[in-house]
């Protein structure tokens, strides 16, 4: 005779809740999205949201770069080699 014993843990489980967003995609651009979420075995939907919030950080650094840009240049940092020795 076999007994089993289950437990139950509970779980705090909080409701994850995600907007959504349709977009368009010309033939080829869809294409290699199929193409590499295959590859990958991932979901067009996680790729769509890595690359999104890829390239949006690359925004958010470009507009701190445009706002600090002037305060550089005052203080004489025109290059990255300016920025180099002067932090080296």
């Amino acid at each position: 005779m076999l007994f089993f014993i289950q437990f139950y843990t509970p779980i705090d489980i909080k409701e994850v809740t995600m907007g959504s967003l349709t977009i368009r995609l010309d033939e080829q651009l869809e294409k290699e999205l199929t193409s590499l979420a295959k590859r990958t075995r991932r979901t067009k939907s996680d790729l769509a949201r890595e690359m999104l919030r890829e390239h949006l950080a690359l925004a958010r650094m470009d507009e701190l770069r445009r706002r600090l840009q002037p305060k550089a240049e005052a203080i004489g940092w025109l290059t990255d080699e300016d920025v180099f020795r002067d932090v080296s």
